[in-house]
């Protein structure tokens, strides 16, 4: 297809992280064990949480569905599995909410039919995310490079080599992904706000230091998802330099869904103890 005197591209060239031959082996491996490592902690951690029913609370169900997102993450990144990682998060620390401020209820609020319900929609929600920018995809027009100067297809690089620049596309990009953080991460905060104010107020010491380690976790997920995934989409273009853009890229893609398993594993003494009955085994 042709435009005046500008030909199309139709297919592209990823030039990965370095273009130097004398690296490319070093960082395959480097990049080969954190794959490997990230996968099978993952997945590993769906399996730990399917083969003891004592994680099969809506808890641990949240959490394996958040490391079978990141696995996923870990091999094809999506602009679906970003937006389904914030809204787990989000039911995630709505479910921290209902088990430390209202017990009691607990069992009532969070059924396990409704955190199916709450992992659904997530997926759904993701899903139909990724498809509006897809679909907005399609109307370009790629001629400027056949190459991409990054290690993935990431959606914001496309717009770089589309003529003309898709100003519509980029809008739309920080539009939903404005709403999406802001919305995910207004519920997080409200929720640990309830649940700092419950913490407090217990009495006991121990009973307080119990409460804030289960959430410790889930915050320090938390910081890093939101915080790099802050600068990625919702401020693109605000002075970051490309160099800037492959680290932030590099965390999301493979520091966090690394990290992941290993603080949920480790810093729970129930998913730790039930890890260490599978070795056992």
């Amino acid at each position: 297809m042709a435009e005046g005197n500008k030909t199309s591209v139709t297919e592209f060239v990823l030039t990965g992280l370095t273009d130097l031959p004398e690296p490319q082996i070093p960082l395959f491996l480097v990049f080969l064990v954190i794959y490997l490592t990230t996968t099978i902690g993952n997945i590993g951690l769906v399996v730990l949480v399917w083969m003891d029913s004592h994680l099969q609370v809506p808890i641990y169900l949240f959490l394996s569905s958040l490391a079978f997102s990141d696995a996923l993450t870990s091999s094809s990144v999506t602009a679906k599995i970003g937006t389904t990682e914030c809204f787990l998060l989000a039911v995630m620390a709505y479910d921290q909410y209902a088990a430390i401020c209202n017990p009691l209820l607990y069992p009532v609020r969070m059924s396990n039919r409704l955190c199916s319900q709450l992992v659904i929609t997530s997926n759904v929600v993701g899903f139909l995310h990724s498809l509006i920018h897809v679909g907005l995809l399609l109307r370009l027009i790629f001629c400027k490079s056949t190459r991409i100067h990054y290690f993935y297809c990431e959606i914001l690089q496309l717009f770089k080599i589309s003529c003309p620049y898709p100003s519509i596309n980029t809008l739309v990009v920080f539009i939903f992904s404005t709403f999406v953080q802001t919305f995910t991460f207004m519920i997080i905060i409200i929720s640990y706000a309830y649940v700092f104010s419950a913490i407090l107020r217990i009495k006991s010491e121990k009973g307080r230091s119990k409460a804030f380690s289960t959430c410790c976790a889930h915050l320090l997920s938390f910081s890093l998802f939101f915080g790099t995934l802050f600068f990625m989409y919702v401020s693109p273009g605000s002075g970051t330099t490309k160099d800037q853009d492959v680290m932030y890229s590099l965390f999301y893609t493979t520091i966090i869904p690394l990290l992941n398993p290993f603080i949920y594993i480790l810093r729970n003494k129930e998913a730790l103890g039930s890890l260490r009955k599978v070795v056992k085994k």
